[in-house]
């Protein structure tokens, strides 16, 4: 199955993909609707219920509504760097041994067809095609055979980065949380549409059309189950956790000159499988 998250006539709504590629869902107020995604995963109910029931909704036209991140407020969100063999390639670092692991913030959320904000005080605004892989079950101590298990779905993020302030320090978050700059969706898709932890799909970003970045998901130095693993070491991983599982070569910052996002460009992110996630970019106001 594929939610899509969305708000019309200013209520929030939930629908699920049909097989003709359509969605038919339910509106907040509407009898049989499930709730949003972020209420379903965290309360552990079930996503075939859900999608049972909004099968019986309306039609929901995808061009016709204001898409939502598919969870608006996650319980964490998990952002990896340098998780791309051919992105560290390009950095010029070693393959690390260990994740590079830095947050955002759900006030930096957005969803399909939503602007990218540049900011008043930086113009390196650049963009990070991502996979991203949701929780529906936490835990502690999850091993990496039973992390995958822990999946409710995946979706599509553009890591909106804004590079003079994401390196004035070590620690990356200020430069990659800021309001607006974090892309996220159209859909969740869940997992059993996917090769399991959805590995070997094609990744490709496109910058005004443009291909800037292509790659596999297959290039992942830690790939989605040794990531939860891995975290839940260390912290109690919960129902409706995001890890944004970093991006493959091709970053603006690395373009001679750099190639940084800036309003009137459109950016495309593309996933095998997991749908095409479109923004484009505009100013702070």
């Amino acid at each position: 199955m594929r939610f899509l998250a969305f708000k019309k006539d200013g209520k929030e709504g939930l629908a699920v993909a049909s097989q003709d590629g359509g969605f038919t869902g339910l509106c907040e107020g509407d009898a049989g609707y499930p709730g949003s995604l972020d209420s379903l995963i965290s309360q552990g109910k079930s996503l075939d219920s859900a999608g049972a029931a909004l099968a019986k909704g309306q039609v929901v036209n995808i061009d016709e509504v204001e898409c939502l991140p598919p969870l608006q407020h996650p319980t964490k969100i998990f952002c990896l760097g340098l998780n791309y063999k051919d992105h560290a390639k390009e950095a010029g670092l070693d393959l690390p041994d260990y994740p590079t692991i830095f947050t955002r913030f759900s006030t930096s959320l957005i969803g399909h067809k939503a602007n990218i904000v540049r900011p008043k005080i930086s113009h390196q605004l650049d963009y990070e095609g991502e996979l991203v892989a949701v929780l529906g079950k936490g835990g502690r101590h999850i091993s990496v055979e039973d992390a995958l298990e822990h999946v409710a779905g995946y979706s599509v993020f553009n890591d909106g980065s804004i590079r003079d302030y994401q390196i004035r320090t070590s620690q990356w978050t200020v430069g990659k949380t800021f309001d607006g700059t974090g892309s996220f969706g159209p859909c969740l898709v869940t997992p059993d549409e996917l090769p399991p932890g959805a590995s070997g799909l094609s990744i490709e970003t496109r910058l005004n059309g443009q291909v800037v970045q292509k790659s596999n998901t297959d290039q992942l130095i830690f790939d989605v189950a040794n990531v939860i693993a891995l975290m839940s070491q260390a912290i109690t991983l919960e129902a409706g956790d995001v890890f944004v599982m970093g991006t493959p070569s091709g970053v603006g910052h690395f373009h001679k000159p750099p190639l940084y996002m800036k309003p009137g460009d459109t950016c495309e992110v593309e996933i095998e499988g997991l749908g095409l996630l479109v923004n484009g970019i505009e100013d702070e106001a």
